[in-house]
């Protein structure tokens, strides 16, 4: 039997609707944690350890959550899924397509290197340039959001600059920013209770969509907003497809907020790790079912895995 490791730090509907999913293709899904995973040369050949897989090793990997750690911790974390990828493994999404949208610099930057429409951003570890950055935008009436660079379901956010027709100027970087600033600037709301769009890209294509609707300025369900049904237009989806290239992803979570009349939707986040429980209420089909269809359709074709000299090849599927 197929058997695909859920790289997950806490199992919950996630895992149990990839699991049933896996289960419906004949296949059999086991939860891991990426921390309990480590590297023992002595072992097994491939010199990995999987829990749950003795000495094989999966027959592909699903990431659905790292827990975070120290720089250490999380640099094995993300060595194992190079490893595994180096191994032949297929990774659905790899290290490197996790690591470029972690790191929400690098995501805005890729996005705008491929020409995808996305808010000014700046990332710099000078609290005087932080500081300079949120007064000439303040200046000219805009605001910035200032983002945990590594942060997720719009916790720690804050608004400098122009804010509520007073100047607010950039928080102490080292609560709660690693010393860093990661600055956005800001995209007014074009109604009240603002919104924005979540689309969900599986295999290059995107899928569903939903509004995000609050009375708040920050979108996430997490913090409160309500999730409504949406047209996937092709201009969302285009967006979210090239915004999930730019970033070589299997599948994404894409972040869209509209702008001013005239001015184009913008892509404000791509996410490696997308939950997805509240698209799914507004989805008329499973999700987990595509995401699983995907990986064993596009991703485990009967080609065998990268071995070191004399070892028999091990075929996926």
């Amino acid at each position: 039997m197929t058997r695909i490791a859920i790289m997950a730090d806490e199992k919950g509907w996630h895992t149990r609707q990839l699991q049933a999913a896996l289960r419906a293709r004949g296949a059999v899904g086991w939860c891991v944690d990426l921390a309990d995973c480590y590297i023992d040369t002595t072992a097994a050949w491939h010199g990995l350890v999987i829990p749950g897989f003795g000495r094989e090793l999966p027959d592909a990997v699903v990431v659905r959550g790292i827990a975070g750690g120290s720089f250490e911790q999380v640099t094995k974390r993300l060595g194992i899924l190079h490893a595994l990828r180096e191994l032949g493994v297929p990774v659905y999404n790899d290290a490197r397509a996790i690591e470029r949208s972690v790191d929400k610099s690098m995501t805005s930057l890729l996005l705008h290197a491929a020409g995808i429409p996305t808010p000014a951003t700046w990332a710099t570890e000078s609290a005087a340039l932080a500081q300079r950055l949120a007064i000439r935008e303040g200046a000219r009436r805009r605001s910035l959001v200032l983002k945990p660079l590594f942060g997720s379901q719009g916790r720690g956010l804050e608004r400098v600059g122009h804010v509520d027709g007073a100047h607010r100027g950039v928080p102490p970087l080292d609560k709660g920013f690693g010393s860093l600033a990661y600055l956005q600037r800001f995209v007014d709301p074009v109604s009240e209770p603002g919104y924005d769009w979540r689309v969900l890209v599986v295999g290059a294509r995107a899928i569903t969509a939903m509004r995000r609707v609050s009375s708040h300025w920050i979108h996430n369900i997490a913090q409160g907003a309500r999730a409504q049904p949406a047209e996937l237009t092709p201009e969302l989806a285009e967006l979210a497809e090239r915004a999930a290239h730019a970033l070589g992803m299997d599948y994404a979570g894409v972040d869209l907020v509209p702008s001013a009349s005239g001015a184009p939707i913008q892509v404000l986040e791509v996410n490696g790790v997308a939950a997805w429980q509240g698209l799914q209420r507004v989805t008329p089909f499973n999700i987990a079912q595509a995401i699983v269809d995907d990986l064993m359709d596009r991703k485990m074709p009967a080609t065998p895995a990268v071995l070191r000299p004399g070892r028999p090849a091990r075929a996926h599927g």
